[in-house]
């Protein structure tokens, strides 16, 4: 069909009319999306995100954001006659007397967890390949502001329906405040208007979580959309790629389709997960009072490093001028709370600086690596992945001794060990594992692969037939760039190094270049002919 549908060239011929926007549409509507799994990751994130939006929007028209008093006589018998906040019996509102309520309550909640996994995963992706180098890092310090925004977007909901386990992630939340030297106090006073719990955190949290918070998060990600635009975006290597091009499909009609049905994908599981897991059931746990607590709570899994750090860290602190009252610094609580995440972000954003630093890399990256052909930088991560993970784990430990039946005391005492130990192994095991793994891919293509085929040569010797990998495969192994290293580091020629690089700091930059980037496995010309070698016995010389 050559003509034009109606429905498409009218108002498509109006707003060039008008807005002469026909070279736009024709640029942008026919730009090309590399065609590759693990670029869908990021899209988890977004469309948690909306359905997230559409269901906070859904919720609003019923929940209550106050904390002052009611006696409940709602739907839900156990806990009529009750006392308990506008906001708790608002949430029961919502869960037992609006239709399809308790099932959007849920998928918003389901939506929050998978929003911050997305986010974390998309993290994951671009840190592994190395998708943050020149020209990306402003687009990777926006994703970092995005994963933080999002804890803290999940902080404030989780708190609002003031329900016993939440108010006791709002106590925590005032005990880190508490624990900031100088100004805690002041802090703490600010978010809860007075003495805690206050009459005023609902509130405030609400603002926060339905206003500021979601308008920077959108602000953010357009931003970080529009950058990943103009910037057009990284690919994996492969037949035909280079750095200044872009293989794969057209936005309109085929990456538009795929997207779409990813978004309805997510959506439905989702839906799934609100339908047939349920998530959250506050009416369980009753009404918050700063005198009750529960056995065995555990916070949703983005905060539960949180959790796991303070459970392990020693009870230390620090009495300035020698008594309790005139300036405690407690660090048990002060180093768990800021530590381990500040540690992690830190970490984040610095690190394509000092990778940068490292091997004096300045190029442009449009072409990611593998993983594996950055051994270093993986181990880095998986460090890093290992380190929260323990803690996340760590912050059960009080259901790991009830359910393996061991003491809790020992498992405190593990977890203190693992959590310097567990990462150092982490790191020696994925660097090796990268080098074996760089020793497969030149293996595949020095001898290709087995093809299942058994021969005997004539000399009795059975050999299983290798074939050539195919052009696409072969390219994509091929597709390794050098690791960069400074002129004049250790190893480089033996050259003499520059002026600047002679100091301590100069020498120690030279080491760590040559480090980072001195071991990678050597591929060869390709399929050597072993077969035909090995059709052909080797001849011995002849007797003397």
């Amino acid at each position: 069909m050559n003509t034009v549908p109606g429905f498409i060239a009218g108002p498509s011929g109006y707003l060039d009319d008008r807005l002469g926007m026909a070279p736009f549409l024709k640029r942008n509507l026919r730009k090309i999306f590399p065609d590759h799994w693990s670029f869908l990751l990021g899209e988890i994130a977004l469309y948690s995100f909306i359905i997230l939006v559409l269901t906070g929007t859904f919720l609003t028209f019923w929940f209550t954001p106050s904390m002052g008093e009611v006696v409940y006589d709602g739907s839900y018998a156990p806990l009529r006659g009750v006392v308990m906040s506008e906001a708790y019996a608002s949430t029961l509102e919502i869960s037992f007397d609006v239709r399809g309520g308790l099932l959007l309550r849920q998928i918003h909640h389901w939506a929050a967890l998978l929003f911050t996994a997305g986010l974390m995963v998309h993290m994951m992706r671009v840190f592994f390949t190395g998708a943050y180098r020149k020209p990306r890092e402003l687009n990777w310090l926006i994703g970092i502001t995005l994963f933080v925004l999002a804890l803290a977007e999940g902080l404030t909901g989780y708190s609002l329906p003031d329900d016993l386990l939440s108010g006791a992630g709002l106590r925590i939340t005032q005990g880190v405040l508490m624990s900031i030297p100088l100004v805690g106090m002041y802090l703490s006073f600010f978010l809860f208007n007075g003495e805690y719990p206050g009459d005023a955190v609902i509130q405030r949290f609400f603002t926060l979580h339905i206003l500021l918070l979601p308008g920077l998060l959108i602000a953010l990600i357009t931003a970080h959309l529009v950058l990943m635009w103009v910037q057009k975006h990284t690919q994996m290597p492969g037949k035909g790629r280079t750095e200044k091009n872009v293989v794969g499909a057209p936005l309109l009609p085929a990456f538009m389709a795929k997207s779409g049905a990813y978004l309805l994908f997510t959506a439905a599981v989702l839906a799934g997960l609100a339908t047939f897991a349920q998530i959250n059931p506050i009416w369980l746990y009753g009404p918050y009072s700063p005198a009750d607590i529960s056995a065995g709570s555990q916070p949703d899994w983005y905060m539960g490093f949180l959790e796991g750090a303070l459970r392990i860290m020693p009870s230390w602190e620090i009495n300035m001028f020698g008594t309790a009252h005139a300036g405690t610094l407690p660090l048990s609580v002060l180093i768990p709370a800021l530590g381990p995440l500040g540690l992690i972000l830190t970490g984040l954003v610095l690190y394509p600086f000092l990778e940068r630093w490292v091997t004096g890399d300045r190029r442009e990256h449009h072409i990611v690596d593998r993983p594996r052909n950055n051994p270093h930088r993986t181990a880095i991560g998986v460090t890093g992945i290992t380190f929260y993970g323990l803690l996340l784990v760590l912050g059960a430990n009080d259901l790991i001794a009830v359910y393996f039946n061991v003491s809790l005391n020992w498992t405190t005492y593990a977890g203190r060990v693992l959590i310097f130990v567990g990462p150092a192994v982490a790191y020696l095991v994925t660097y090796r594992l990268c080098l074996g793994l760089q020793r497969s891919d030149a293996a595949t293509i020095d001898h290709g692969v087995e093809a299942g085929v058994i021969r005997r040569l004539p000399h009795g010797e059975f050999i299983e037939v290798h074939t050539p990998p195919s052009d696409d495969v072969e390219a994509h192994l091929r597709g390794r760039s050098a690791i960069p290293m400074l002129p004049g580091a250790p190893g480089d020629g033996d050259r003499v190094p520059p002026e600047s690089a002679r100091g301590p700091l100069g020498r120690l930059r030279l080491r760590m270049s040559r480090a980072y980037g001195e071991e990678q496995i050597p591929y060869g010309d390709g399929h050597d002919g072993e077969q035909q070698a090995a059709r052909t016995p080797e001849k011995k010389a002849p007797p003397d």
